[in-house]
């Protein structure tokens, strides 16, 4: 049984470029930190994110598939947030690269998406889910 998201590990070229660049975008400083990898807890949940460092990339230490082609990869994580747009415009004055548009779906319904590329060619997913804003409301961020 699924008990809901635990950890997403992605790559980074260089863990300290990626920890700095990630703590100015999520507003928190990783909470592990070694040569090899990092990681942050985000949002309410305290769901994690991890970097693995991209030298070990296949390898069995590793755990994780490595991109292939050094296009934008990844599992895309869509991180909920009040305002898709401005967010996205947020981490592009960051540094990160547009990949979606920001799109409404579901004709009303209150969904949004958008993403951009971070600086280390994973894509990050943005999203205003009503239903998890429900779930979560008063809850601290």
């Amino acid at each position: 049984m699924f008990h809901g998201l635990s950890t997403v590990t992605l790559y980074a070229p260089d863990l300290d470029e990626a920890g700095r660049w990630y703590t100015e975008a999520l507003g928190v400083a990783p909470y592990y930190v070694t040569p090899a990898y990092i990681e942050f807890h985000v949002g309410p949940m305290k769901f994690e994110l991890g970097f693995i460092k991209a030298a070990y990339a296949g390898s069995p230490l590793a755990k994780t598939p490595a991109p292939v082609d050094g296009s934008p990869s990844g599992a895309v994580a869509n991180w909920h947030v009040d305002d898709v747009a401005a967010e996205r415009e947020r981490l592009i004055g960051l540094g990160a690269t547009p990949h979606d548009d920001v799109v409404e779906r579901g004709e009303g319904a209150g969904y949004v998406t958008a993403s951009v590329i971070d600086p280390f060619g994973n894509i990050i997913g943005l999203i205003h889910n009503p239903h998890w804003a429900t779930i979560h409301a008063g809850q601290p961020s």
